[in-house]
């Protein structure tokens, strides 16, 4: 049996109390997540480890918007396609007030959210984008107990005019990007396992749609979302506990990290 885990995005940001968007939570999910890959160390075959990376300036950003009055709007802002036509908000660079009416129309047709700003995080080179060191230094045992393993890190979100949240595919693809379509070369590097668990931060944005989309093009039962090493952004439980029933019905395994591979 080929074993592999897929972290995503286990950053400081997320983990630690003074993250930028601090999931709480998930630095005891780090902890255990940390103690399950000791645990089982050469029964791992591959670990995938994913990393939101994102520019200041971006769509999901308070930067890239004003509202009527010159200012940027406050992180948790939710922005509609009929505010941006009111005139409530606007792009601050205006060549990309036709793009952000479009996109926002997009993401509402899409069904699974409206356009949520937040703060600025994950920025390239900063401490935010950094692994969570008691995680970082479990995968780097990990890669030491075998000489050549080695973690296999995505980066995702570094283009500016969309989120990305899935480790699989943008939320709207951006033509001129191919970053931003289908990462089919991760999906043939899953798709070799028997059991892919599942974990990181967070539960009820980046996992559940990394997941929504592996379940397109691997079979459900061989996903394996660990249920206590990620946790949901606050405020969006729902969509957490909304994502973990749709997924269990269609044959994904629910299990502990201290369940998994007993």
């Amino acid at each position: 049996m080929v074993n592999t885990l897929l972290i995503i995005d286990p950053q400081n940001d997320f983990c630690d109390a003074n993250g930028a968007l601090s999931v709480p939570g998930a630095s005891d999910d780090c902890l255990r997540l940390s103690n399950m890959i000791r645990r089982l160390d050469k029964q791992l075959n591959t670990i995938h480890v994913t990393m939101d990376t994102h520019h200041f300036f971006h769509i999901a950003h308070p930067i890239f918007w004003m509202d009527r009055n010159g200012k940027h709007p406050e992180p948790y802002t939710i922005i509609t396609t009929s505010m941006i036509q009111a005139g409530d908000f606007k792009a601050s660079a205006p060549q990309y007030q036709h793009y952000a009416i479009d996109y926002v129309s997009t993401l509402e047709k899409t069904g699974k959210y409206n356009l949520c700003i937040w703060p600025p995080h994950c920025l390239i080179g900063t401490w935010g984008h950094d692994i969570y060191p008691p995680l970082s230094l479990a995968l780097r045992e990990w890669e030491s107990e075998v000489p050549g393993r080695i973690v296999d890190y995505t980066y995702k979100g570094s283009n500016v005019r969309t989120e990305h949240y899935s480790a699989i595919r943008a939320e709207v693809s951006d033509a001129s990007d191919p970053g931003s379509r289908t990462n089919f070369a991760l999906i043939e590097r899953l798709k070799s396992a028997d059991n892919i668990a599942i974990a990181g931060e967070a539960l009820s944005h980046c996992v559940a749609n990394t997941v929504r989309d592996l379940i397109t093009c691997i079979p459900a039962d061989k996903l394996v979302v660990l249920t206590d090493v990620s946790s949901n952004v606050p405020g969006f439980e729902k969509l957490g506990e909304e994502f973990t029933v749709e997924i269990e019905t269609i044959g994904v395994r629910l299990m502990t990290s201290e369940e998994f591979l007993v």
